[in-house]
C-alpha cells in the first residue's frame, strides 16, 4: 500500500514545496490521503500517499511516537501485527492508529535497528528520530517493496519511484554504467538506470546521521551448503512446507477490503488461490489475462482452477492492440526496461482490478525461486538430483577440464566470467546458443562510441563483485547457485519491479511464497525434492495438491508471457515497435546505432517464427529505453 517520500537536509531546511511536489507525484499510489509533515527545524520531511487497506478510519501518516520524537511513513504491510501489537501494548506502548504500520514505530523504540528481526511482510519505511537526529530506513528481505534514493547537493532524498526523485528536484539522467549491465541482464540490486538514483538493497538497512549514510545487510538470500540441508522426509517436507504455505496465505489475505488474486493455469498461483478460498471473508476474485494467442493463452485452464477454488472468475482480455496502447505507460510507470508485452499486459490487469472495486491481489510470484522453476535451472537440478557426492563434484570438475566449446568462446569474448560460470553451473546448451547469438546481436546494435566506453569490461565480472560471491556460493548445490544468482539479478530489478505496474492503479500485490519464514524453510529442502521424474517443483505439487486440480498438479510450467509482437507482422504492437525504432527520439538514444537497428528490423520478414520471436526481447528493450528517455528527458 502506499507512496513514501523522505528528504533530509542536514546543514539547511529541506524546501516545503519539494516534498509536497514528490508526494502528488506518488498520488497514483494512495489516492485515498495524502499528508507530509516538516520538522519545526525544517531539515526533515515525510511525506505519504495513502491506499487505505487495514484501518480504513484512523491509519493517516506520518504517524508519530507518544512523545513525538518520532515519525514514520510506510510503504507495504507487516503481517501478524495483532499479536504483537498486544505485546507492544502489555509493555506499556499507547497506540495512536489501529494500521499495521504503526507497530514497526513502537518496535523501533524498544529495539532501533533491532525492529526488523520482528517484521515480517512486505514493506518499505522510513524513521525519523529527533532525539538522535537520524534518519533511518528499511526495505523488505526481499525487495518487494521499492525505496529508491538520491543524494541532492548536502541533502539525502528517498521515494517509493525515482519519479518521485525527479520532481523534488533530483537531476534525470542515463546512468551508463547501468545500462551497459543491462544490456548483458545482470544489473546490481542496488542500481537504478538513472544517474545518481540507487536503491536500498533488498534485505538492507539505510542510516543516515549529520551528512554521512550507511548501508548495511540484515537478512540474505543465502542458502544452506549441500550437507547442511534438511535430514527430514520427503512426508515431513510435504507436510511442513503445507503448513508454512497455508499460514502465509492466511495472514495475506488478512484485510479490510475485498481480496483477489492473479491466477494462470500453473500451479504456483492456482496453490495460493486454492489456499486463499479456505481463508478469506466470502468468496476471493480470480482475476486472469487472456491473450489472443492460443499458445500463450491460460484462461481456460484458469477457469477451471477458479471453478474448484468456488472463486469469482474474471477475465481480462488483452489483445495486441491494447498491449499497443498501454506499452508506453507500462514503461513510464516501472521504470524499468521491458522485454516483452506482458508488463503492458500486467498494466492493463491491474487497471481492471481496481475497476472491479479491489485494492488487494494475492500472487504466485517466488515460487520458482523457492523451488527452482526456471528452465534456466532446469539442467542444473536434474543433474543434482540424480547424482550425489562424489559423482556430483567429479562432474563439476570434469567440465571445468573439458575443452572450451565453440560457444563458450563466443560468450568468452564478452565475459569470461559467463563462461566459467555457465560451465560450473551446467547450463542448458540451447541457452547458451541464445546467449552467445544475443550477445554478438547486441554488440552489431549497440553504440560504438557507446561501448568504447568500456573497453575490456566484464560485466558479469563486475556483477560479481557486488557481493561475497565466493562465501555465498562455494559448496551450494549448482541449482542453488545459479537461483542465488538470479535473486541478487533480475528477480529483484525485472520480476518484483511489476509491482509498480500494480501501483500505477493503486493495486497492492502480496506474496505468499516471499514470507521470509517459508523461504526459510524452502532453502534448505534437498535438491532431491524440488525435482522428480523429470518433473520441476515436486514437493510443492505434493504439499497443494488437495487444494489444485489435476490439471494443474500434472501440469507443466508456462511463463507469464505475451505473443511476441513480431509474430504477426504488422499488427497494431509491432508497428508501435517499428514506430518507435525508427522514429527521430531514439537516434538520440546513445545506446544503440540506429542505422544498424533500422537493418535488423528489415531483415524481420525474412525471418521464420522462431527467428522473429527470439528478437522480440532485444526490440522491446530498445524500444522501452527510447520510451524513458523521452518520458523522463533523460
Amino acid at each position: 500500500m502506499c507512496g513514501i517520500v523522505a528528504l533530509y537536509s542536514p546543514e539547511k531546511p529541506i524546501a516545503p514545496e519539494s516534498l509536497a511536489r514528490a508526494t502528488e507525484r506518488l498520488a497514483h499510489r494512495g489516492p485515498d490521503e495524502q499528508h507530509h509533515w516538516t520538522a519545526p527545524h525544517g531539515r526533515v520531511g515525510l511525506g505519504h500517499t495513502r491506499l487505505s487497506i487495514i484501518d480504513l478510519v484512523t491509519g493517516a501518516q506520518p504517524i508519530a511516537s507518544e512523545d513525538g520524537r518520532l515519525r514514520i511513513v510506510v510503504n507495504g504491510e507487516f503481517y501478524d501485527h495483532e499479536r504483537i501489537r498486544r505485546e507492544l501494548e502489555e509493555r506499556g506502548h499507547r497506540f495512536r492508529t489501529r494500521s499495521d504500520s504503526e507497530m514497526a514505530l513502537h518496535l523501533y523504540e524498544e529495539a532501533g535497528a533491532g525492529c526488523l528481526e520482528r517484521l515480517r511482510g512486505e514493506f518499505a519505511f522510513v524513521i525519523w528520530d529527533e532525539g538522535s537526529q537520524t534518519l533511518f530506513a528499511a526495505r523488505d528481505r526481499f525487495g518487494i517493496k521499492p525505496l529508491f534514493y538520491a543524494r541532492v547537493g548536502g541533502a539525502l532524498y528517498l521515494a517509493s519511484e525515482a519519479k518521485a526523485l525527479f520532481a523534488a528536484g533530483a537531476p534525470a539522467g542515463w546512468d551508463r554504467e547501468s545500462m551497459f549491465q543491462s544490456l548483458f541482464l545482470c544489473a546490481d540490486q542496488d542500481r537504478t538506470l538513472f544517474e545518481g538514483v540507487r536503491q536500498v538493497p533488498p534485505g538492507h538497512q539505510l542510516v543516515a546521521r549529520a551528512g554521512s549514510l550507511r548501508l548495511s545487510c540484515y537478512w540474505d538470500v543465502n542458502y544452506p551448503r549441500a550437507r547442511d540441508e534438511t535430514k527430514r522426509t520427503e512426508a515431513e517436507c510435504v507436510e511442513q512446507l503445507r503448513s508454512l504455505l497455508d499460514e502465509a496465505v492466511r495472514l495475506r489475505v488478512r484485510a479490510d477490503v475485498p481480496v483477489g488474486c492473479y491466477v494462470s493455469g500453473g500451479v504456483d498461483s492456482s496453490s495460493v488461490l486454492g489456499l486463499a478460498g479456505a481463508h478469506a471473508q466470502g468468496r476471493v476474485a480470480a482475476f486472469t489475462v487472456a491473450f489472443d494467442h492460443p499458445d500463450y493463452d491460460e484462461s481456460a485452464s484458469a477457469r477451471r482452477t477458479a471453478a474448484h477454488a468456488g472463486a469469482d472468475f474474471w477475465p481480462v482480455p488483452v489483445s495486441t492492440k491494447d498491449s499497443a496502447e498501454s506499452f508506453v505507460e507500462a514503461v513510464g510507470h516501472g521504470e524499468m526496461i521491458h522485454y516483452n508485452a506482458h508488463g503492458a499486459a500486467r498494466f492493463r490487469l491491474s487497471r481492471a482490478v481496481r475497476r472491479a472495486g479491489y485494492k488487494v491481489v494475492l500472487l504466485g510470484e517466488g515460487a520458482d525461486e523457492l523451488f527452482a522453476g526456471y528452465d534456466f535451472s532446469r539442467q542444473a537440478l536434474l543433474t543434482s538430483g540424480a547424482r550425489g557426492g562424489h559423482l556430483k563434484w567429479a562432474g563439476m570438475l570434469a567440465r571445468l577440464l573439458r575443452p572450451k566449446t565453440q560457444t563458450e568462446r563466443r560468450i568468452a569474448r564478452t565475459s569470461p566470467w559467463l563462461a566459467r560460470i555457465c560451465r560450473v553451473l551446467d547450463f542448458p546448451p540451447a541457452l547458451l546458443d541464445y546467449v552467445a547469438e544475443k550477445f554478438v546481436l547486441l554488440r552489431r546494435l549497440a553504440s560504438n562510441d557507446f561501448l568504447q566506453t568500456f573497453p575490456r569490461r566484464d560485466p558479469y565480472g563486475e556483477f560479481l563483485r557486488q557481493f561475497d560471491w565466493r562465501g555465498k556460493l562455494r559448496g551450494r548445490e549448482p541449482v542453488k547457485q545459479i537461483l542465488y544468482l538470479w535473486m541478487k539479478s533480475l528477480f529483484v530489478n525485472y520480476v518484483l519491479a511489476g509491482e509498480r505496474l500494480d501501483m500505477a492503479h493503486a493495486v497492492e500485490g502480496r506474496l505468499p511464497f516471499l514470507d521470509h519464514k517459508l523461504f526459510e524453510f524452502a532453502r534448505s529442502l534437498p535438491t532431491s525434492l524440488l525435482a522428480r521424474g523429470g518433473r520441476q517443483k515436486h514437493v510443492l505439487r505434493e504439499a497443494v495438491r488437495p487444494f489444485v486440480t489435476a490439471e494443474v498438479y500434472r501440469g507443466a510450467k508456462q511463463p507469464f508471457f505475451a505473443p511476441p509482437a513480431t509474430l504477426r507482422v504488422g499488427n497494431p504492437m509491432s508497428e508501435l515497435l517499428q514506430d518507435i525504432l525508427r522514429g527521430r527520439a531514439f537516434a538520440s538514444v546513445p545506446f544503440f546505432e540506429q542505422s544498424s537497428v533500422i537493418g535488423l528490423l528489415d531483415e524481420l520478414p525474412r525471418m521464420n517464427d522462431a527467428e522473429r520471436a527470439a528478437m522480440d526481447p532485444v526490440i522491446f528493450m530498445m524500444a522501452s529505453a527510447c520510451v524513458l528517455q523521452v518520458r523522463y528527458g533523460l
